[in-house]
Order: structure tokens, then sequence, then C-alpha cells
């Protein structure tokens, strides 16, 4: 078992309150002992005593009666005529009474003045301590204490090593492992901490994953265009031939269009990067958004088959982004397949399932696993030739992590590839 810093600082820091706390408790019983004469309840016993039992027996007797008790009992007892009672130095003295009990204390020390009745005698006690705890109550508080102490030890402990782990991991991420993960805390107060931890370095995991991908393919994209940009420049410089002249400003105004596309795509895909925005979730009828989808592609020469389970299937989500998702997904069929289409729209285990078909070369189980990562066209038969940067379908894969679903791609039994969409369905109402 391992004690850390954060250990010791949150242990030590309860054992001075409870230090604190002790010695206000005492002050106060001091200030109480101080000012209430039943704090001296014992003293008074005593002196009531001796002086009902000096009252039995003749006053020549006492002075020898007061030297026995006092050796007896070990306290400093005496008789005092009441007319030396003026001068007795007790001006600096705290005084408190009551009936014929007169204490006076200073500096945790006491004297008690007690007279006798029917006579001119007064009995005095002390100077001695002032009364203390009781042993007994003084060992009930140490335990209680003690007792603490060891509550506080198996509270702090699991709060301290979760901590310690925490900032170890802290401290090993700042550096640059951005692997590594906190362990679960054992701490009720501590885990949601943890959680908020990972969640965040995941966050931030990804960010830095994506800012360096993004780097690394915006160098890769922008190089072939202005290449070949600057390569036009140069010849039209040199060329006298109007025809080629023209042929190398077209080229020119191609290669402004593809980068002007590209950082139009570059934008769109780093604000779907950034925090989820407010999504705006209704009930939508899935079969009407595909349709309205298709209806877009009327001028395409092959067949577009749209298959629905039921008459009507509704399901929760933002109307715009699944539309995107669901246009992406016809788009890219229509780019990559031949003459065949086919929409599915089914409900599956509560989840609302959309499913995209094509007749094409489909896509190669290798490229499967990165095709919705961004700037991947890892597959020859989905290349920048066919249109695209491989920002879509990215896009595609954010639009469903926000929806709390996803986005996949399997082979298809027309051939080519089956790019399918799923997410709860909250609320599902098949109509006649």
């Amino acid at each position: 078992m391992r004690l850390g810093r954060s250990f010791f600082s949150l242990y030590f820091l309860n054992i001075v309150l409870f230090i604190c706390f002790t010695w206000v408790v005492d002050e106060i019983w001091n200030s109480y002992v101080e000012q209430d004469i039943e704090s001296y309840t014992g003293y008074q016993t005593m002196l009531l005593a001796v002086g009902d039992y000096l009252s039995k027996h003749p006053k020549e007797e006492w002075p020898d009666i007061i030297k026995k008790t006092s050796k007896r009992y070990d306290l400093p007892l005496n008789l005092m005529p009441q007319s030396e009672m003026s001068e007795q130095k007790y001006h600096e003295h705290n005084k408190i009474e009551k009936d014929n009990t007169h204490v006076f204390y200073y500096d945790k020390k006491v004297t008690l003045h007690h007279v006798l009745a029917d006579s001119d005698q007064i009995l005095t006690l002390g100077p001695t301590r002032m009364p203390s705890r009781p042993r007994a109550e003084a060992l009930v508080r140490l335990i209680v204490f003690g007792l603490l102490g060891v509550m506080i030890f198996f509270w702090l402990w699991p709060i301290s090593r979760d901590l310690d782990q925490l900032q170890k991991t802290t401290k090993a991420f700042g550096e640059g492992d951005f692997e590594i993960k906190s362990d679960k805390a054992t701490s009720h107060m501590i885990e949601p901490m943890v959680t908020a931890f990972n969640m965040m370095a995941d966050r931030i995991k990804s960010l830095i994953e994506a800012h360096k991908e993004l780097t690394n393919a915006v160098a890769h994209e922008l190089r072939t265009p202005l290449a070949r940009s600057k390569f036009a420049l140069q010849m039209l410089s040199s060329v006298k031939d109007e025809a080629k002249r023209e042929r190398y400003l077209a080229q020119i105004t191609t290669d402004v269009g593809e980068l002007d596309e590209l950082i139009n795509e570059m934008l769109l895909y780093a604000s779907f990067s950034n925090t989820m925005p407010e999504l705006k979730v209704e009930r939508q009828d899935m079969v009407d958004l595909v349709n309205q989808q298709v209806k877009k592609y009327e001028q395409y020469q092959g067949q577009i088959e749209v298959i629905k389970s039921a008459n009507g299937l509704y399901a929760d989500c933002d109307y715009h982004f699944i539309e995107r998702a669901v246009h992406n997904y016809i788009s890219n069929a229509i780019k990559y397949g031949k003459d065949h289409i086919r929409v599915t729209i089914m409900s599956e285990n509560n989840q609302c399932v959309i499913k995209v078909e094509d007749n094409g070369k489909g896509v190669s189980k290798e490229f499967q696993s990165v095709v919705f990562d961004a700037f991947s066209r890892g597959d020859n038969s989905r290349n920048k030739e066919t249109g695209g940067f491989g920002l879509g379908l990215a896009i595609v894969g954010r639009i469903m992590e926000w929806h709390k679903g996803a986005a996949t791609v399997t082979d298809s039994e027309l051939g080519g590839a089956s790019f399918v969409l799923t997410w709860p369905l909250t609320e599902q109402k098949q109509l006649s």
C-alpha cells in the first residue's frame, strides 16, 4: 500500500482540523469550569462535609480536626476568621459565589471559602488546581477521535490513490503519450473526474490524429493541381500557338476549380469534425426522405429501386443531416455502380436501417475498414478520377456518430458495394 503526497495532504489537513476542534472543546470546557459553580461540586461537597463534622465538635478541637482531614485527603484545608477575609489579596482573581461558598480562580489555581454556620470562622480550601475532566470521559474522547482517524484514513486512501493515478496519467498524456488511459477509479468522488479525463483524452487524441491526417492529405491533394497549373503557366509564356494556349488556359481553369472544390470540402469536413452541432431531432418519415432523394436523380439512365418493409417507417433524427448522408450514398452508388441501384428501408433490432447497394466493382476487404476515413481512396475502383476527395463518406460517418449510430459497408448481392446507415429507432409506426 503506497501512500502518496495527496493522501498525506488530505489526512494531515483533517488531523489539524481535529486538533483545532479539540482545542476549542477544551477552551469551552475551561470556560465552563471557570464560570459555573457546579463545576466545583467535589470541592464544595468536601467543605460542606467538613463543616458539618466541625459543628458536632467543640471549637477548640477544630484546628486539630482540620489538620488531620487535610493530611488524610491531601488537600490544603485551613480555618480563617471572617475578619481576615478582607485582608486576602484576591483583587486579581475572578470570583463566583453561591450560598455560603465563594470561589476565587486565577491562573489555573482555585481557592474556595466556606462560611461556617453559627460561627465567625471560614473554612478555606486552596489554593489548588482547577477541576479537570474525568479520566473516563477523556478516554472516551480519545477512543472516539481514534475511530474517526481510522475512518478518515480508509475514506481518504482510495481518494488519494485515484488522484495520484490521475496525476501520473495526466503527466504522461501531457508528455505525448496519447494512448494512455486512467484506470477506473475506486472512489465514487473521483470517478466522474477520471471518466471526464478519459473522454477528454479520447477527444484530443482524435483531434490530433485528424489534424495530422488532414495536414498530410492537404499537402498531397494540393501538390498535383498546383504542379499542373505551374507547368501550364510556364508553357503559356513560350507557346505561340493559339490552340495550345487555349488548352493550357483550360487546364489552369480546371485545376483552379479542383482546388476550390477541395478547399470547400475540407472546410465542410473541418466544421463536421468540431464540436457536435445542436441537432434538431424530430420524428421523420424515412420512406418519404428516401423518395425525395431519389427524385433528384430522375435523369439517371440506370434503375434506382426502392424497397421498404412497410408503407411507412418513422424514426427520430435530424432530417437535414440524415438527408445528406442518404444523398452521399446514392451519389456514390451512381458514380461507382453500373446501371442498377437498390435502396432498402427497414427496421431491425429496434434500429432504423437504410441500405444503398450498387452493381459496380465493389469495395475490397482491405479498403472496407478505412473507407470512412478522411481522404481515403485506397480502392482503385473508387479513386479521384471518378470524382470526390474521400471526404464524403467521412462526413457520413461523423453524422452517424452524432445520431449514436453507425455507417458501414459490405458486399452487395448485386455484385457491388452495400453501404448501410443504422441508428436507434426510438419510435416506429406502420401505416396501412
